[in-house]
């Protein structure tokens, strides 16, 4: 018999996982100019919202990594779902800042467990030399949802208003958190994968779930201590934090700064940001099949894996070309540029499951999460502080620098592609 193509379904599921996850994060951007005139927040107060979610969601990281490796995917997931969905909706009853920012904090807890979640399930379901394909077309929902949504979102608030903004955006969260509790199941529990996709699975280096009851041992400090340990492990840590620091500029800022420091009106704002978001998503599924091609075609994981990271951090640093254009099309272009980077450079998630030794690889998970959303923090805050004077001009050259940082941290921290071994896992 032919081997199942269950996997490909399963892989849809976390795609639209990804697309409402990042809904729920965006949908505050979208809104932040209306909000701003009915609470007329400084930018100082507005970045700080903005990066409320960060906060918790960075806080519950490691926390998340730990329950991922003691909860099934379908129970964890739907639960996480349906609780920062809850959240969201709350957000559209919000007073003021204490309020807003609270509620922005909620919905960061609950979101924490699910990159770590996707990147189990994606562990458990593909072969080693899929793997990156995989982690390609989920992360590409961020991007390719935001494309969409973005103009969608712009045309419910204009509908319903901020509020109803929210309320909308929860709702679809709740329900479809019943649907994944409905029909995720793991490998070995799915009633529709036959024994050669099974097969197909283990022979490539693909771990099923069979690991996952294995490795239900309690926490131990040392496990973080080693997972924090390498150098390797760092390279990809401060490389991931600077994928998000672009990545958060968009999230949050970009839509503000086309309406308030570029003059566009705000439905035209909406086409316009979704252009970069279309961008981005070409970027990651040109990355991730590039590099499935490659180490299929016997290139080193080293050269497959790294160079589309390197390249795409260095092209995320074009973001600084905005600073010296004009016209609403230039403006863009340089701002698509540098998504495409971001795009290019953001299958990252390959490396927690290459590099991280493979009893600690949720935990790994947990940390470089953890680190990368650190500029989920500190990025709103300081554009803040640098648009504070009125122009947002240094707040791009913030970014810029990031980017370029982030190529060095692969360059000359990770050297060879090689999965880090311990007496544990032998």
């Amino acid at each position: 018999m032919k081997p199942t193509k269950i996997r490909y379904q399963v892989l849809f599921l976390i795609f639209v996982n990804v697309v409402i996850n990042y809904m729920d994060r965006s949908n505050l951007a979208v809104a932040a100019s209306e909000i701003d005139k009915e609470f007329n927040f400084t930018p100082v107060q507005l970045g700080l919202i903005f990066s409320a979610f960060s906060w918790t969601y960075l806080a519950f990281q490691i926390p998340g990594g730990i329950l991922v490796n003691r909860f099934s995917p379908r129970i964890l997931y739907a639960f996480s779902l349906i609780a920062w969905s809850i959240a969201t909706v709350l957000q559209g009853f919000a007073k003021g800042f204490a309020s807003l920012f609270g509620l922005r904090m909620a919905t960061g807890v609950f979101e924490a467990p699910a990159y770590p979640i996707n990147n189990r399930v994606v562990s458990n379901w593909f072969p080693d030399n899929e793997r990156a394909s995989a982690i390609a077309v989920y992360t590409s929902g961020q991007f390719l949802g935001l494309a969409f949504l973005m103009p969608v979102l712009s045309r419910i608030q204009l509908e319903v208003g901020w509020k109803g903004l929210f309320v909308v955006t929860g709702l679809i969260g709740i329900v479809w958190g019943i649907v994944w509790y409905l029909f995720y199941r793991d490998p070995l529990k799915h009633k529709s994968v036959n024994a050669e996709e099974l097969q197909h699975i283990e022979s490539g280096g693909g771990m099923l779930d069979k690991q996952q009851g294995e490795k239900k041992t309690a926490f131990r400090w040392t496990d973080l201590k080693a997972v924090l340990s390498y150098r390797k492990l760092w390279g990809i840590y401060l490389g991931q934090f600077a994928v998000n620091a672009t990545t958060w500029f968009f999230l949050t800022w970009f839509p503000k700064y086309l309406v308030d420091y570029r003059g566009l009106d705000f439905i035209h704002s909406g086409y316009w940001a979704s252009v970069p978001y279309l961008a981005a998503f070409i970027g990651i599924l040109c990355s991730g099949f590039l590099s499935d091609y490659l180490v299929k075609k016997g290139v080193s994981p080293a050269k497959a894996r790294k160079w589309p990271i390197i390249i795409g951090l260095l092209i995320s640093a074009c973001i600084l070309g905005a600073n010296y254009v004009h016209t609403p099309g230039l403006i863009i272009f340089f701002m698509s540029l540098s998504f495409f980077g971001v795009g290019f450079a953001s299958i990252t998630w390959i490396f927690v499951s290459t590099l991280a030794p493979k009893h600690l690889i949720n935990l790994t998970g947990g940390v470089f999460n953890f680190i990368g959303q650190l500029a989920g923090i500190i990025v709103p805050i300081v554009i803040g502080l640098l648009a504070s004077g009125g122009s947002f001009a240094p707040a791009l050259v913030f970014v810029a620098v990031l980017g370029l940082l982030g190529a060095c941290s692969y360059i000359f921290l990770v050297g060879n592609v090689e999965r880090i071994k311990t007496v544990d896992d032998e």
